[in-house]
């Protein structure tokens, strides 16, 4: 099931770049992004959805990014790789995608040297914390303290994608103000967490075993990052709706800047 139709095509939308995985189907790679991350920039956030491939250092990040008006860092079955933030080795068979690695990276920081406005969920998150200094869990589940956030791939995507917990918002935090909520509930479809929090963000959302789930940028005018999915059937919750039509706004805002 998918959102309904705006109606009528509209001309002279914000652009916003959307990260690709780098996967093999069948016998070829091909770059992919998941569709309910593409309809929740275009009709959540009112904006072109444009798909970024991973092709890692074939162009440069700063040029990219003076085209955009926004960007996107989506969700993906793969692990940022530990090398990234000289974690230990990966256990065999954990998914990796070194592709996509090489282009977000340098995208971020391009992103946020321009003063771009970003959305980052869930590998978003961890890259996003990566890419500022901080570090991973590789295995939320198995430290001591901290719950199991995986989901169960044996159910529906409808339980896959249910409330799983509540989180805590920062009270008066960037999430906090878009929202209107002290708590909310969300999913949870995750093994790796955030570790040690890069120096430059601060929390906006806590997990009752105290892993942080939500950060901002600090100093930046929009650049914030969730653990959980809120681009699944955003419209049917208000805090989902509520997270892509503020970063709608910030991205509206720099297109009319950019002219």
């Amino acid at each position: 099931m998918i959102s309904q139709s705006r109606g009528q095509p509209r001309v002279g939308l914000p652009v916003v770049g959307v990260s690709c995985d780098y996967r093999t189907v069948g016998r070829h790679p091909f770059h992919v992004v998941g569709d309910k991350y593409v309809r929740a920039v275009s009709d959540g956030a009112d904006a072109l959805a444009v798909l970024l491939p991973a092709l890692g250092d074939r162009y440069d990040a700063a040029e990219v990014v003076a085209r955009l008006d926004g960007l996107l860092f989506t969700g993906s079955p793969s692990n940022v790789h530990p090398d990234r933030y000289d974690g230990p080795m990966s256990e065999p068979g954990t998914l990796h995608d070194v592709a996509r690695d090489a282009t977000t990276f340098p995208l971020f920081q391009a992103a946020l040297a321009a003063d771009l406005p970003i959305f980052a969920i869930c590998r978003g998150l961890q890259e996003l914390n990566v890419a500022l200094g901080g570090t991973l869990h590789q295995k939320v589940q198995d430290v001591p303290g901290l719950m199991d956030h995986r989901d169960d791939e044996s159910q529906p995507l409808e339980v896959q994608y249910g409330g799983a917990h509540a989180v805590d918002l920062t009270p008066g935090g960037l999430m906090a103000g878009i929202t209107g909520r002290e708590r909310m509930t969300v999913n949870s479809l995750h093994q790796q967490g955030i570790d040690r929090l890069a120096p430059s963000l601060a929390v906006e959302a806590v997990a009752p075993d105290g892993l942080i789930e939500a950060v901002r940028v600090e100093g930046a005018t929009f650049a914030l990052a969730v653990q959980w999915h809120p681009e699944w059937r955003y419209w049917e919750d208000p805090a989902s709706v509520a997270l892509f039509k503020a970063f709608g706004d910030a991205v509206r805002t720099r297109a009319s800047r950019r002219g």
